[in-house]
């Protein structure tokens, strides 16, 4: 996460210098670093002048005070790539060390968050590694409806049935079935 007290402490910049350097008032500069004031709420001109000073982009300066839900659908496939790309040991120590479970289920991203705990758990029972118990809240959570993979709609669709809903809900990984999540597929992935 870059902060601008980070980026100022990075290039041993007081805030005082950075008010004089860009034309920011210092008491903008003082509580954006302070967090009285979120970065996100300054003008074009302001994150302008700042990230010019800082020879940093505006949008590093607010890459991770804005929000961006992706696709639920995308997202899921990023996981599998991250699974396939960092193995499943280090897929697991890196959630785990993230906390990103945790963050994303404050946030409300109920989804996000009980998919990424379902991998976690899927990864832990095939590599005979014991269930992370600081998520045992979590796992007392079930979405109210069952969120199935595209495909599978778009094939219930066209065959004018609900039966590919109620096979693909048959095959379902356990771990993943538990919080309402349709998912057979998690290894081959492109």
């Amino acid at each position: 996460m870059m902060k601008l007290s980070e980026v100022l402490q990075e290039k041993n910049m007081t805030k005082y210098r950075l008010s004089k350097i860009s034309g920011v008032p210092f008491t903008t500069v003082s509580e954006i670093t302070t967090g009285k004031t979120n970065i996100k709420n300054c003008t074009g001109e302001t994150l302008y002048k700042l990230a010019k000073a800082l020879n940093v982009t505006m949008e590093d300066l607010v890459r991770d005070s804005v929000e961006y839900r992706q696709n639920f659908e995308t997202y899921k496939s990023n996981i599998c790539h991250m699974v396939k790309d960092m193995g499943d040991i280090d897929f697991i120590i890196n959630t785990l060390e993230s906390g990103k479970i945790r963050t994303l289920y404050q946030k409300k991203w109920y989804p996000e968050s009980l998919y990424l705990l379902a991998m976690l758990d899927y990864l832990s029972r095939e590599n005979d590694l014991p269930l992370c118990e600081d998520y045992s809240d979590i796992r007392a959570v079930r979405l109210s409806d069952p969120i199935y993979p595209a495909s599978i709609i778009a094939m219930s669709v066209f065959c004018r049935s609900d039966q590919p809903k109620k096979d693909s809900y048959a095959e379902a990984i356990p771990e993943f079935i538990r919080f309402n999540i349709v998912e057979s597929e998690v290894r081959n992935v492109c």
